[in-house]
């Protein structure tokens, strides 16, 4: 009988020690912003914290601004996986500084990368076409399909930031004195069709794009630099402003991207969960080679997240305890 108190006894001890290490973490909630790579690394993020950790966390989606906000202010969600913080800078601060929420590493540590760009045959064609200004030497590289006399540079949608500052940056280097349209693709289609009708005839191609993106993964492209160091001052005053008669030329700055752990979470997850979301990140070719996936399957987030996982196991092992490791392994 004693055999059997002291059996029962030892475990419970260990349910009990189960219960209180998975206790740590708990149930939680994941943002999952509605864009891609924000879908795929909210997933993955949810089946390694669940399956590694013995966390029970649910995703819930919304959006940069909303998001951010609710956990600067409420600390809810418990993590935003992708917060593009320089969209809002001063909430962010007010919400680190109020001690409600903390950054913790980046997934993308290449930052969000937006700017011109042009296909890697013809930057390798052409070596000597390195920044803005050198590409505006050679209108004749990249023609206008509806006047060949000029070169033609493909702006994305009327409503997107970057159009405006696409816009602005070719006032601001005198893109039409060079012989240049500025060619308005009308949408998200018609953009990215004609990055994929240029590079699948291999012809030459300069507008505005933005890593990481699944286009980006499935065709290779070199930004082109600018010539010159950006100017934050500047760039808010007229490259950011659509109706600002005379631009600058500037530099388009890395957007900063980084984990944001709600501060209450962050203090109950334990040390284990928080050394994951440090060091848990991937880069921008990565990633986009993953979403070029994603859209060429019609693949979810999910499919996504577990498809890294099967495929990737030598770089996420490296994020997560051993334990860890072989419970994640497992469940796949």
């Amino acid at each position: 009988m004693k055999t059997v108190i002291a059996l029962s006894g030892l475990l419970l001890g260990s349910v009990s020690g189960v219960t209180l290490a998975h206790a740590e973490c708990g149930s939680m909630t994941i943002a999952s912003m509605n864009w891609q790579s924000a879908e795929v690394i909210s997933n993955l993020d949810k089946i390694i914290l669940n399956e590694g950790y013995g966390c029970s966390a649910e995703i819930t989606v919304g959006d940069t601004v909303p998001t951010i906000t609710s956990m600067a202010e409420k600390g809810e969600p418990d993590i935003a996986p992708e917060a593009w913080i320089d969209l809002l800078p001063d909430v962010v601060k007010k919400g680190t500084d109020e001690g409600r929420i903390i950054t913790v590493g980046s997934p993308l540590p290449d930052g969000g990368v937006q700017g011109w760009w042009i296909p890697k045959y013809l930057a390798d064609a052409h070596p000597d076409i390195k920044t803005i200004p050198d590409m505006l030497k050679h209108p004749e590289l990249f023609p206008d399909s509806e006047d060949s006399s000029k070169g033609a540079i493909y702006n994305g949608p009327q409503g997107w930031g970057g159009t405006v500052v696409t816009a602005q940056l070719y006032k601001a280097f005198e893109g039409d004195k060079a012989g240049f349209n500025l060619i308005d693709t009308g949408s998200a289609a018609g953009l990215d069709g004609s990055i994929a009708k240029a590079y699948e005839r291999k012809q030459g191609w300069v507008g505005y794009y933005w890593a990481p993106t699944a286009l980006l993964g499935k065709y290779e492209m070199v930004r082109l630099d600018y010539g010159v160091d950006n100017d934050p001052a500047e760039w808010k005053r007229c490259n950011t402003v659509a109706d600002c008669a005379d631009p600058k030329p500037n530099a388009w700055p890395v957007d900063t991207i980084v984990t944001l752990v709600a501060k209450p979470f962050s203090e109950k997850a334990g040390p284990e969960v928080m050394d994951y979301l440090k060091k848990r990140s991937w880069s921008n070719q990565t990633l986009g080679q993953l979403m070029s996936w994603m859209t060429d399957n019609q693949a979810s987030g999910e499919d996504g997240a577990k498809h890294f996982l099967e495929e990737n196991k030598d770089v996420w092992k490296a994020w997560v305890t051993p334990e860890a490791a072989e419970k994640i392994e497992a469940s796949l």
